[in-house]
């Protein structure tokens, strides 16, 4: 059995970790405020959930999902984290995030500066261009005739053939787009950024499949 740990636990981490313990999978929540805020959430998912620090979450999990505005990035606890797999979801928005000038110039990827405080870990970018919404509600079985394929992008073999593991294991194909300096081309902006899973309007999004979703990532412009 497989622990994911969650350092931040809000839309895209809930969605997540639900999908997680509906495979089986035991999961440990955090975020910056407090276990105590996260006992709803583990109220709801069940004894195969728990909460603790991001310190915890880190420690236990087998594959750790990074969830955090981005401008909150270092504060991910990195000694903890050496030698994990590392699921990086974030996205950078300059009006929320601050501007980060290497960002603006496009000279670095986003999952790049994580991977660089992250010494040690092998991040893995999945997750950022899908609704959360829509993340909960395409999940399909292994074989199924509409199963959607989301994407990752990663420097280490081993690490995205664990999340590939992962993402089959809560219903999801994958389409692997390289580096993490070629993940930009699922960065906010681009035509893979959303838009295959349908509209935001729409609650249920989707099905994308591999194809459609190659297209769309074949189809960014910088």
């Amino acid at each position: 059995m497989t622990t994911i740990g969650f350092i931040g636990s809000g839309n895209i981490g809930g969605t997540v970790a639900r999908l997680a313990v509906a495979a089986g999978q035991d999961v440990v929540l955090s975020n910056s405020r407090g276990p105590e805020t996260l006992q709803d959430l583990v109220g709801e998912l069940g004894p195969h959930a728990r909460a603790g620090h991001p310190a915890d979450a880190a420690a236990a999990g087998d594959i750790v999902v990074v969830t955090v505005p981005f401008k909150a990035y270092g504060d991910a606890p990195a000694e903890p984290l050496a030698g994990k797999v590392v699921i990086d979801t974030t996205n950078y928005y300059p009006q929320r995030d601050g501007h980060f000038p290497d960002l603006d110039a496009a000279t670095v990827t986003s999952s790049e500066l994580l991977q660089r405080h992250l010494t040690g870990a092998r991040v893995v970018k999945v997750f950022n261009n899908i609704f959360f919404r829509h993340l909960g509600s395409l999940a399909r079985p292994a074989g199924a005739p509409d199963r959607t394929a989301l994407t990752i992008a990663g420097d280490d073999a081993d690490a995205k053939r664990a999340v590939t593991d992962f993402l089959d294991t809560i219903g999801y194909d994958t389409v692997d787009i390289g580096t993490l300096a070629d993940s930009w081309r699922v960065q906010p902006d681009t035509p893979a950024y959303g838009a295959p899973y349908g509209s935001f309007d729409d609650p249920a999004g989707t099905p994308a499949d591999a194809a459609e979703v190659r297209a769309a990532v074949a189809a960014a412009r910088r």
